[in-house]
């Protein structure tokens, strides 16, 4: 008998785990929608110090180089990463305080209405739309490597049919970015940046025969998975970061108050930087 009250007991106990995991992800709080939470990197993008003078950037495009494509049993064409990386770099830009990000992937659609409104104006004998912004730094890059599977592992243990498990994988992924002068083609600086991406799974079960020819069956479990777009957002800010640090190194741009060198956040990724040759 006080097998089988063990045997409830450990049912029931899986069950309000697996209730309680449900409850946190669908429970009302979680039901609308809200801004895209960010890493602690952008807490570092967004505690730069100030420049002397912001940078006139463009991103015509960042994008997917890896070519790889989501293993999924319904469609074949799906890629492992997002396709508006070049819009999370043109945020990170914009939030860092740095740069001056100009409009440049939807730039036809930019010159549709400027010629629209110059129609406009010749019609009402407005002033004249003033020219574009040039910009004094190209950005270039995208994403260069996607890897699956580069850690793997987990444990287990299972007696008399009762047993639990966990297992985790790591996969990584990579961007490069670019600094070019758009006066030179000189290439300024580039940076590489690998972040990992974390899952995880839990299983916990029961396979045991209670009475005669009556087997008992259950199990519960949820996995955790690190999502794509936010470990790549992350990449993308660190690669803005290690851009300025780069900068500031090299004195191709400079602080607006030479003493903020001395930053926690500014001297943790410039003791990443490689010193110029």
């Amino acid at each position: 008998m006080l097998r089988y009250f063990g045997i409830l007991f450990s049912l029931i106990l899986m069950t309000g785990c697996a209730g309680l995991v449900k409850d946190d992800l669908f429970g009302p709080g979680n039901a609308g929608p809200t801004l895209m939470p960010r890493t602690s990197t952008y807490q570092d993008l967004i505690n730069l110090p100030a420049p002397k003078g912001k940078i006139i950037a463009s991103v015509y495009s960042f994008n997917d180089q890896t070519g790889q494509y989501r293993e999924s049993p319904n469609s074949s064409f799906s890629t492992v990463v997002t396709q508006g990386a070049t819009a999370m770099l043109n945020t990170a830009l914009r939030d860092s305080g740095w740069f001056i990000p100009l409009e440049r992937e939807g730039l036809q659609n930019l010159l549709t209405e400027r010629k629209i409104i110059r129609a406009l104006d010749t019609q009402n004998n407005r002033e004249s739309l003033p020219g574009l912004i040039p910009a004094n730094v190209l950005l270039e890059g995208g994403i260069i490597a996607y890897e699956t599977n580069t850690r793997t592992g987990g444990a287990g243990l299972k007696y008399l049919g009762i047993g639990a498990s966990e297992k985790y994988r790591m996969d990584q992924v990579t961007v490069n970015l670019r600094a070019v002068d758009v006066r030179s083609g000189q290439i300024l600086h580039s940076v590489n940046v690998t972040k990992t991406i974390l899952s995880n799974e839990v299983q916990a079960g029961i396979y045991k025969y209670v009475f005669y020819k009556k087997l008992l069956e259950t199990e519960a479990g949820y996995t955790t998975n690190e999502p794509i777009q936010l470990s790549l957002m992350a990449a993308i800010e660190a690669a803005v970061i290690h851009l300025v640090a780069a900068g500031i190194q090299t004195n191709n741009w400079s602080l607006s108050n030479r003493e903020d060198i001395k930053s926690e956040t500014l001297q943790r990724y410039l003791a990443e930087v490689a010193p110029a040759i």
